[in-house]
Order: structure tokens, then C-alpha cells, then sequence
């Protein structure tokens, strides 16, 4: 399981990265998208990956190793929250600019 996650962030990652570099505001976009995609699974993948397990203690003598750490999970959901908003802003900023500039090169420029 550790290693479909660590490809699967890989891959992400390096989309990401590859989509940025692109002269196209819309593949800008994206790239960030899959790029907060990425970080959120590392960030999930830190708080120990375990299946069937409670996320907190289920029993008052339960050890510290019988549960997953629930930080991690919250502070994905922030950043899923966030990463929503920056998209948004992200998405009226690149029609303004499509708007004045007439194209949707990330300079402004078509050639």
C-alpha cells in the first residue's frame, strides 16, 4: 500500500510540475491542482497508513500504536478547502487576464 501511495504521489507530482511549465494558463492551473493533490496524500500518508483501524482510541487502555494520528486528516481537509478557494481565484484571475490580453498564454503573448 506504502508503495502505490508513493507512486501515486510521484505521478502527481511530476504532472504537476510537467503541466507549470507549460505556456497555457489553463495547464498552469491544473498543474497546481494535481500538485495540491500530491501534497495532500503526503501529508495523509505521514499520519500512518493503517486499514481497519480506528482513527481514534477505541479502548481506555488502548496504546498509542492502535490508532492513527487524526492531525494529518484535518489538516487535509483544510487544505482541500483551500485549495478549492485558490482554484477559484485562480480560474476568474485567468479569465480577466483572457479578457484583456485576448489570449491565454501565461506571458500574454502568442508567440
Amino acid at each position: 500500500m506504502e508503495l502505490t501511495l508513493s507512486l501515486a504521489i510521484g505521478v502527481l507530482m511530476a504532472s504537476g510540475v510537467y503541466l507549470i511549465l507549460r505556456p497555457r494558463t489553463f495547464q498552469v492551473i491544473i498543474g497546481l491542482s494535481m500538485m495540491s493533490y500530491a501534497v495532500n496524500l503526503f501529508l495523509l500518508a505521514m499520519g500512518r497508513l493503517r486499514m481497519d483501524a480506528a482513527p481514534i482510541l477505541t479502548t481506555p487502555a488502548g496504546a498509542v500504536t492502535d490508532y492513527a494520528d487524526p492531525v494529518p486528516q484535518a489538516l487535509v481537509l483544510t487544505a482541500i478547502v483551500i485549495g478549492f478557494a485558490m482554484t477559484a481565484l485562480f480560474l476568474v484571475v485567468l479569465l480577466a487576464a483572457r479578457g484583456l490580453s485576448g489570449s491565454d498564454h501565461v506571458d500574454g503573448r502568442e508567440n
